[in-house]
């Protein structure tokens, strides 16, 4: 009886050390690598759970912009860093799942070198030109495609961003060409299209919700199956081209090896994050929906099965790789 009453309190008692072990992250400040210059929707999702798990956690989660190649950069960046929890990246399939498979320069790979901490949401995308603009629908800007004989511009923030992936499923879909010019960051290509040198682009719609509401973009449709809430008189492009379905996830993502105790607090605080009122509003008035509750190991799945299908994303639409 003694025997079991010492091996029951030993494994008490290691209990209540891997607890308090794990209770003890963070207990300095955290680096928050975001792969996009500032005002992008990664950017825009990244700065709202930072502040959200500062203040959750008593530690700072300091956001660090490290642009190029669609985020790969940030994305090695992170890969290289010691595994200890304190540096982590806002990633997005845009990083994970497709810009691997677009630059071949880049050694990364994501289910090897990265592990997944916690959903944040997802981005709707939506197509906008200038309010000026006499394009009023999709119907139009495909017309005006045909027109220009290959040669209408769009924009996106990125070789390999969702953006520009539904660009080129609207040519393919459509059976027109239009030619990519890829930003710095959706910022620098929304200042074109509202200063009128791109006659259009696919955003998140946090990136352009406001000048949509504002008037100075009219919205032709978004990318999801269903119909936006918050945009509600807007199409979807599965409307006139069924199966149509694009939109950006964003996901905390740390170096393989990280400890589990510190996977499991950043995905604990997470998911209460994503179900407080606050959160949900912020969310709603930036124009994208909370995740649903994943563990590490179902978002380690998820984005092993998202590499798998905008890998045949990019071969059905004859996206050209990058340097």
């Amino acid at each position: 009886m003694a025997a079991i009453s010492k091996l029951l309190m030993a494994v008490l008692c290691a209990a209540f050390a891997t607890q308090a072990h794990a209770q003890k992250y963070p207990d300095h400040p955290v680096k928050v690598v975001v792969g996009f210059a500032a005002g992008g929707g990664t950017d825009v999702a990244g700065r709202v759970i930072a502040q959200k798990l500062s203040d959750a956690t008593g530690q700072s989660f300091v956001v660090e912009n490290r642009t190029g190649a669609s985020g790969l950069i940030a994305s090695e960046q992170v890969a290289k860093a010691p595994a200890d929890g304190y540096t982590i990246m806002v990633g997005s399939q845009t990083t994970l799942a497709v810009a691997p498979a677009l630059y071949k320069k880049f050694q990364l790979d994501v289910v090897k070198d990265l592990t997944g901490m916690a959903m944040i949401g997802v981005s709707p995308l939506v197509a906008v030109v200038n309010a000026s603009s006499p394009i009023r629908s999709i119907k139009d800007l495909v017309a005006e495609a045909k027109a220009r004989n290959g040669t209408m511009n769009f924009g996106s923030g990125g070789v390999g961003t969702t953006p520009h992936m539904a660009g080129e499923l609207l040519a393919f879909n459509a059976g027109v060409k239009l030619v990519h010019v890829a930003y710095r960051g959706e910022a620098p290509a929304l200042n074109d299209v509202l200063g009128g040198q791109i006659p259009f682009m696919f955003s998140n719609l946090s990136v352009v919700k406001g000048n949509i509401e504002g008037g100075k973009l009219r919205a032709l449709a978004v990318t999801t199956t269903q119909r936006v809430p918050s945009l509600p008189d807007v199409p979807t492009l599965a409307e006139t081209f069924p199966g149509f379905d694009a939109a950006t996830w964003f996901v905390l993502v740390a170096p393989a090896g990280t400890p589990r105790e510190a996977i499991t607090r950043i995905n604990a605080e997470t998911k209460k994050i994503v179900k407080t009122q606050d959160f949900q509003q912020r969310f709603d008035q930036l124009g994208m929906i909370p995740d649903q509750d994943r563990t590490p190991d179902e978002i380690n799945a998820y984005i092993k099965a998202e590499i798998a299908k905008w890998a045949k994303v990019i071969k059905d639409a004859d996206v050209k790789s990058a340097d």
